[in-house]
């Protein structure tokens, strides 16, 4: 674990730079993104994202967490639980936008 480590970081750094200098995400595919997360997220993380099968998905909770790593965590998964990696159908832009919005706070 100690060896991935420096080598996870190095490329997280390079990937939100890349990604952050993209332009904005449209309006209707923010909508898209929302719908995904309170229809496909909502039904481990529960219909108002306070948890269930999975942890709640609300500010408090991430409040220790960067945008990045959460991102990193939407696209990715979690390897060994039943989160999925949503890479399939986010882009690395698309996951950072939902990272922040997820730390902000979103009303089901």
């Amino acid at each position: 674990m100690t060896r991935i480590l420096p080598s996870l970081l190095a490329a997280l750094m390079c990937w939100t730079t890349n990604a952050a200098s993209e332009a904005p995400i449209p309006p209707q595919r923010q909508a898209e993104i929302i719908y995904l997360l309170k229809h496909d997220c909502g039904s481990c993380h529960g219909m108002r994202l306070e948890g269930g099968l999975g942890p709640a998905l609300t500010p408090d909770r991430f409040q220790l967490w960067s945008t990045q790593v959460l991102a990193l965590t939407i696209l990715t998964g979690r390897p060994g639980t039943p989160m999925p990696p949503w890479r399939p159908f986010l882009s690395e832009r698309e996951a950072l936008w939902l990272a922040g919005q997820l730390k902000q706070g979103i009303r089901p």
